[in-house]
């Protein structure tokens, strides 16, 4: 620790963040966003581990109290868009406050929840307000920081993401052994408080609250619609809303997943054409003929991508590949996740004083040679190796996210709105793609009489399907990696 201290120095790493915070306002605007991104991390991801707790409090299935977790991600990954443009004309500080308040009110009443249906109904706000921070967190950073500081600056928040993570799995695994569930939603309460505390002030100033389009243009009302029902289409596909058993393979499946699709495709063409022909377009799909901004784009949605992969993955190779328990999937993502404690801070810190070509793509060529080695070797070296076969895509997944966020926000500044909307869309439909490839190149891949085969043939077909979607998303991963190679300093 004392080495990396030293060397942290030596570089004048700590003192490059220090100017970060050479103002009251800028300290007050980073510690918003990070308390910001902490309580949206406590409601996300964490949440899910207390599916089977909920289903024996209600006495329902486990399927159906995951929808819990499912409307969240509806509600979060469809308005994210609209989010943004509200932002636009209302004030990012203003609905970034209000998502916080919406999620804390959400959670708090999530927990006095004596029916199913309202915890759901609580759910889906949540899901709302994250939709409502998120989408105009990366606004308010970039109003507060120059382009020669923003991957230092976003290194904060992404931070602080990655401990709310860490610390929602740990915390709400003691609340869920020793307490309640209803703790879990209570965390947000305490976390939801101090932000608003820490944000409210903010509202004072006027640079921060500008609206980004000084005329009222109208959002309409199809445009919104169409792209919530599109993108509430794609997460759906991803979803298995079917009977019988989670599987893409099954005859169930077959008929729900492949008609959920052609519905996202009609609808998604049905948007297109609809924003084309409007004189007031709510999606301008112009700003995609700025190359730099849409490869950005690209690259962000593969990263996702890898994240959500990962996290569906390695469980799977675990616990039905090798047989072990849950607590050993934790185990083994413990390091992964805390890379993320630290690496982000040096990667916004290169980002900003070197924009070194190789950082974005060399990060995302480290994630596809972790992820080959762990589809290589899985299953054929001991259990206790498997961090070790991912500690080269644990490294650039905390490498990635500071500077490409920059990145992303530097080549649309006209319209920040557009590109805090669009990063953070991309965001959740990677995640998406992320999680429906990587099951559903496993369950392809076993027959489909799985459930009568002896436990090591079973097995052997988890680790076989596991090793076919590991190396699919590896080559996903490279030519994310070569579109990002190509990205110049500057948009022709």
């Amino acid at each position: 620790m004392d080495l990396f201290r030293t060397i942290m120095h030596r570089l004048n790493v700590i003192g490059a963040f220090k100017e970060l915070g050479s103002t009251r306002e800028r300290r007050k605007v980073l510690l918003s966003l990070s308390v910001g991104q902490l309580l949206l991390q406590l409601s996300q991801l964490p949440i899910a581990i207390a599916i089977p707790s909920v289903a024996r409090h209600f006495d329902i299935p486990v399927t159906q109290a995951s929808w819990m977790v499912i409307v969240r991600l509806l509600l979060l990954g469809s308005t994210v868009f609209l989010a943004a443009r509200l932002g636009q004309r209302y004030g990012h500080l203003r609905i970034f406050i209000a998502g916080i308040v919406l999620m804390t009110l959400s959670s708090a009443l999530a927990s006095t929840s004596q029916y199913f249906v309202q915890l759901l109904f609580w759910s889906a706000g949540v899901g709302l307000g994250g939709a409502l921070l998120s989408a105009n967190a990366n606004a308010i950073l970039v109003m507060a920081f120059g382009d020669q500081e923003r991957g230092r600056a976003f290194a904060v928040p992404i931070t602080s993401a990655r401990i709310g993570t860490l610390t929602g799995l740990i915390l709400f695994g003691l609340f869920l052994q020793f307490l309640s569930w209803r703790f879990v939603f209570l965390t947000s309460l305490p976390i939801g408080l101090i932000a608003l505390w820490v944000a409210l002030p903010l509202l004072k100033n006027k640079s921060l609250n500008e609206r980004e389009n000084k005329q009222k243009d109208k959002l309409g009302f199809v445009g919104p619609v169409l792209m919530i029902a599109t993108l509430s289409a794609f997460i759906l596909t991803g979803i298995h809303l079917h009977s019988g058993p989670d599987s893409f393979s099954t005859v169930a499946a077959m008929n729900y997943h492949p008609k959920m699709f052609l519905g996202f495709l009609g609808l998604a063409i049905l948007f297109f054409v609809a924003q084309i022909f409007s004189k007031n377009p709510y999606f301008d799909f112009s700003y995609f003929k700025k190359k730099y901004f849409s490869m950005a784009l690209f690259s962000n949605t593969t990263f996702h991508l890898s994240m959500l992969s990962v996290l569906t993955l390695v469980p799977i190779v675990i616990e039905e590949g090798l047989g072990m328990g849950p607590a050993v999937v934790v185990l083994i993502l413990l390091p992964h996740q805390s890379m993320g404690l630290f690496l982000p801070a040096i990667a916004g810190w290169i980002y900003d004083r070197y924009n070194p070509k190789w950082l974005r793509p060399g990060s995302l060529l480290l994630i596809a040679i972790g992820l080959a080695l762990l589809g290589l070797f899985a299953g054929k070296l001991p259990i206790y190796t498997l961090p070790i076969l991912l500690f080269p895509a644990s490294i650039g997944s905390a490498l990635f996210n500071s500077p490409n966020n920059a990145l992303v926000m530097n080549t649309l500044p006209e319209n920040r709105s557009f590109a805090s909307g669009m990063l953070e869309t991309t965001r959740q439909m990677g995640h998406t793609i992320g999680s429906i490839v990587g099951a559903a190149i496993v369950g392809l891949s076993l027959p489909l009489l799985i459930d009568s085969l002896p436990t090591n043939e079973a097995q052997h077909f988890y680790l076989q399907g596991f090793r076919y979607s590991a190396l699919i998303v590896v080559w996903i991963m490279i030519s994310g990696s070569i579109v990002a190679l190509f990205h110049r300093d500057q948009p022709a």
